[in-house]
């Protein structure tokens, strides 16, 4: 009796949590409750310690209290502390409060302001209380002026996003002239900021005064320019804070797509507010051998890590150097490939040599460095005889069986059908290998050119066995051209022509017309080139207004790449044979005559040469010809370079959602 009342009891028990779970589903067949409204109040403070705004301050740890649960997003990122911090301050966010830590002693007298941006939210429908600043001073007054900017990457005006931004006090010296340089290297950024994703910067709690602006990408967090690799902008520009009374714009919105009406609300406006800082680095300063590589046995190549001004001197020690090598060098003497020559050489699996160059010393000089090197190759005779032989012997097999397939019918004179051993057959050398050798496109524009690039340096080119023609129905004229290397482009030829639009060339190339040093020779080849019509292409004539003799002018493509470049001539650039599309205009000076855009130099107070951009896209269209008027200076340089070829994108400003009206919209459009 005892078991089946157990029984009866426990199935009762099932039924009742079958029918539970019925139910349950039911309901959450007929609706769901939506839980009351969703909490769309920004986080607000309720106390902190010590009061907002204290003087005489003295403790180091600063609580805020809201009313909520809070959180605090990208601290690391979005908070900075001024005067700057060398240790960096503890921030932590437990339930309703947040709390700074600072660890480094607090100084007399100072206004401190402790920027937290957009960093808090609330804990669970993450709205933002918006940009918040914490401010206290250890003095009997808060400094409350502030200055505000942009930093621009100099080469091509892209902000930058987390550059440190600080200023430097000048006292009553509101010329600079007393100014030293040198505190930059020296001594920490008196107040602090940091770029968003626009590049925009805003430094608060600023005393009255006249000082100087830098931007520093800093590296090991000493809040000075440390390292020369370090991203930095300086500025001789005084800057002297200021505010006025003013009035803005402020949207009321009714939920996050609709807005009701725009106020305009009162506010203190400081200045300046369009500081602009171009920054740049420049390539390593310091000369050092980089390292040195040996990867296959006829070529070994050696690098730095920054200009040689003459190549290095080179002498063998287990080999003769005298005309050994053909050598290749970059345009700074950075990167240097030499190629051996002779066989007895670059048969030997290690190679050492005396090798002399120019490396910067502990006084940070270029001194005269003689090291004993070994260039060991990865590839040795013996692996290289091992390749050589492997790819011989894939030769002879595949040759032996398309031998047999084109013999299956042979017979003897029995009429018996000829089964071909392997050492029946006879086996040739392997077929030459020809140099590789890539073609750039042989479809051209009418000021293009064909250009030939081969992987090994050349010893010989042959332009007699070029042979270029011009097509006329089906008859071929031939042409003038020139082939001739290309400088600083090693293993590079071009071949120059008059091209005329709407016409078709044919170019054949007999083989050997290129030899290299090892007497591998080009393959034959022919091509067709086409020059498509005049009517296919734009022009666009453009005139510099303010730009000077070292002007240089480029068309920049959607990806803001370089298509066509001029120097401006008596104020003007003409780009002829543009493919229909959307183009962009950057300009630079070329000071130096250089023909590249070059970086600036702290130490010897030289800025990076100016950048511009139009502000607008062009679109070119076939058979146009359009002209523009330009002056690089009418617009501010950082509203400058257009949105669309802007790679830094600014962040999603964060808003508060409106997820009640939301809903209510998503019942309507259910019904």
């Amino acid at each position: 009796m005892k078991q089946n009342r157990k029984y009866r009891f426990t199935h009762i028990a099932t039924l009742m949590m079958v029918a539970a779970a019925m139910l349950v589903v039911a309901c959450a067949r007929m609706g769901t409750p939506d839980g009351g409204p969703f909490d769309e109040t920004p986080p607000r403070i309720v106390s902190t310690s010590p009061v907002y705004g204290a003087v005489n301050a003295n403790s180091k740890k600063v609580t805020l209290f809201f009313d909520e649960n809070v959180k605090i997003t990208n601290a690391s990122e979005k908070v900075i502390v001024s005067p700057p911090q060398i240790e960096q301050p503890e921030i932590d966010a437990t339930g309703r409060r947040i709390t700074v830590q600072l660890l480094d002693s607090l100084k007399p007298g100072l206004t401190y302001t402790i920027d937290f941006a957009d960093a808090i939210e609330d804990n669970n429908e993450g709205n933002p209380l918006g940009d918040y600043a914490f401010t206290f001073s250890t003095g009997d007054h808060i400094d409350t002026m502030q200055v505000s900017g942009y930093v621009l990457d100099a080469s091509n005006l892209e902000p930058i996003k987390g550059i440190s931004v600080g200023l430097y006090s000048l006292g009553d010296d509101s010329l600079g002239q007393a100014f030293s340089d040198t505190i930059f290297r020296t001594q920490p950024f008196q107040r602090i900021s940091r770029t968003d994703s626009r590049g925009h910067f805003v430094i608060k709690g600023i005393a009255p005064g006249y000082y100087r602006v830098y931007a520093l990408q800093d590296q090991d967090q000493t809040y000075t320019f440390s390292q020369n690799s370090e991203m930095i902008a300086f500025s001789d520009r005084v800057i002297t804070p200021s505010f006025r009374p003013d009035i803005r714009p402020d949207t009321v919105w009714h939920d996050s797509i609709h807005y009701d009406s725009i106020v305009w609300k009162p506010y203190t406006h400081f200045f300046p507010d369009d500081i602009t800082l171009l920054a740049f680095s420049r390539p390593f300063d310091e000369v050092h051998l980089l390292k040195r590589e040996r990867q296959k046995l006829r070529s070994f190549s050696v690098y730095f890590t920054g200009r040689q001004d003459s190549l290095p001197r080179l002498r063998g020690l287990n080999f003769d150097d005298n005309d050994a090598f053909c050598i290749q060098s970059s345009h700074n003497n950075d990167t240097i490939t030499y190629w051996i020559r002779d066989s007895l050489i670059y048969n030997l699996d290690t190679l050492t040599a005396e090798y002399s160059y120019y490396a910067t010393d502990t006084l940070g000089q270029l001194q005269l460095t003689t090291d004993t090197l070994d260039f060991v190759s990865k590839q040795t005779k013996a692996k290289y005889e091992k390749e050589r032989l492997a790819a011989f012997e894939e030769w002879a097999d595949q040759y032996r069986e398309d031998f047999r397939r084109e013999h299956r019918e042979d017979r003897d004179e029995n009429g018996k059908r000829i089964k071909y051993k392997d050492e029946n057959i006879e086996v040739p050398p392997m077929p030459e290998t020809f140099l590789d050798v890539k073609v750039s496109s042989t479809s051209l524009d009418p000021d293009r050119n064909i250009d030939f690039t081969f992987v090994e340096p050349i010893d010989t080119v042959r332009a007699d066995m070029f042979h270029l023609s011009q097509k006329v129905d089906s008859t071929l004229t031939p042409c003038e051209f020139l082939i001739e290397p290309l400088p600083d482009a090693y293993g590079k030829y071009r071949l120059y022509a008059e091209w005329q639009p709407d016409s078709k060339y044919e170019l054949v190339v007999d083989t050997g017309a290129v030899v290299n040093i090892y007497g591998q020779r080009m393959a034959g080849m022919k091509k067709d080139i086409t020059v498509p019509k005049l009517d296919t292409y734009s022009t666009l004539f453009l005139t510099l207004q303010g730009a000077d003799t070292s002007a240089v002018v480029q068309l920049l493509n959607a990806s803001d790449n370089m298509v066509k470049e001029q120097k401006v001539v008596n104020g003007k650039v003409d780009f002829y044979f543009i493919k229909p599309g959307e183009y962009y205009l950057r300009m630079f000076y070329d000071h130096n005559g250089n023909g590249v855009w070059d970086p600036g130099n702290y130490d010897n107070h030289v800025q990076a040469e100016e950048t511009f951009y139009y502000p607008t896209a062009f679109t070119l269209k076939a058979n146009w010809d359009v002209s523009q008027t330009w002056n690089p200076s009418s617009t501010a340089i950082y509203r400058q370079k257009p949105a669309k070829i802007t790679k830094q994108k600014p962040d999603k400003e964060k808003q508060k959602v409106s997820k009640n009206a939301e809903r209510e919209a998503k019942k309507r459009s259910e019904k």
